[in-house]
């Protein structure tokens, strides 16, 4: 999408997908300046097709992404919208695959997505991971508006958008995911998410590193295999107000532990929600770990109906500083508060 654009469908009626995905690995090397690769076998390929490389990178052995467009083709040998900037090597194992948000934009502004739905293929495609992709994926954009937008069955996140400012996204249904239910991500700043539905994800609602002065309002969160919200490297400043978070299968909320109390997610105000049947046996509602200063826990509703087991409601590790509990009510816990 480029700036200034509306995408407006007909509701349910209106569906965006993709087919299977298809990977081949690289025949040849191709450098960092190039704008070309040479597939092994171009079958699935075509011309105007998106991409995404992947190689492990030969000086620390990590993985490098990069997702680009075919533009020219002779036989296996396809030209590439940009060039590379990067080292995709046949020694690393280098592949290419026709993986690929369903909807995308970067270095744009003003934008509104709205009435349609997105289902991504989830069974016949390899997954790619939310920093590069999603349902809706978005990279360096800022004023955005995501409405009434079903994202389902991605090999990867629902919705993610980094380093990206004043994106609001609202009455959204974000389901059964391999990745997150919604991923504002690094650097982000302002997010509204409210009254959205998240369920049957790794995790519902994922603040990645340094998103600040958000708001999560009155969405529900069901069902989840991990985390319902989960709040980490210097997310600060964010209220999550009004939500239900129900059966998560490891935390209701977590605060991550970080690399230290630098790191850690200050300054967040979590405030009236019901959190409901979070974890296993020795499960907790809300996590607070690591070194997370200035947090306050206010007017929560913590509830257990599968028995008391070893659940606790609200858990402080040793280091945490400011940690402030106020009007909070608990039903049918081990313990309603654990400080380490």
């Amino acid at each position: 999408m480029r700036s200034n654009i509306r995408l407006q469908g007909e509701g349910d009626e209106t569906i965006l997908t993709k087919p299977a995905s298809v990977t081949t690995r690289l025949l040849i090397d191709s450098d960092w300046y190039d704008q070309e690769i040479t597939l092994v076998d171009a079958k699935g390929f075509e011309v105007g097709d998106s991409v995404c490389l992947r190689t492990k990178n030969p000086h620390h052995g990590g993985t490098d992404v990069l997702k680009r467009t075919l533009v020219a083709r002779s036989g296996n040998r396809f030209k590439l919208d940009k060039a590379l900037r990067q080292n995709f090597w046949t020694k690393g194992d280098t592949t290419c695959s026709t993986l690929f948000p369903l909807v995308t934009s970067e270095e744009t502004e003003n934008l509104v997505i709205e009435n349609l739905a997105l289902d991504g293929n989830r069974v016949n495609n390899e997954n790619l991971d939310g920093n590069y992709g999603g349902c809706i994926f978005l990279q360096d954009v800022s004023n955005v508006l995501i409405r009434k937008v079903t994202a389902r069955q991605n090999n990867g996140d629902g919705i993610s958008w980094q380093i990206c400012h004043d994106v609001t996204v609202e009455d959204c249904h974000s389901h059964d995911h391999a990745g997150l239910g919604l991923h504002p991500g690094s650097g982000s700043q302002r997010p509204l998410m409210r009254r959205n539905v998240l369920e049957r994800c790794q995790i519902g609602l994922f603040f990645c590193w340094g998103v600040k002065y958000g708001l999560a309002e009155e969405n529900t969160i069901l069902d989840i295999k991990g985390q319902g919200i989960s709040i980490g490297h210097r997310d600060t400043d964010n209220i999550v107000r009004k939500n239900v978070v129900r059966n998560s299968g490891q935390t209701g909320i977590l605060f991550r532990p970080e690399g230290g109390p630098g790191f850690c997610g200050h300054r967040n105000l979590i405030e009236q929600n019901i959190i409901e049947n979070s974890g296993p046996e020795n499960g907790v509602a809300i996590d607070v770990q690591g070194g997370t200063e200035q947090i306050t826990l206010r007017q929560n509703q913590i509830k257990e109906s599968r028995g008391a087991a070893q659940r606790i409601g609200i858990r402080l590790a040793k280091e945490t500083k400011e940690i402030t509990l106020a009007g909070n009510s608990f039903d049918g816990l081990m313990k309603d508060v654990e400080q380490a």
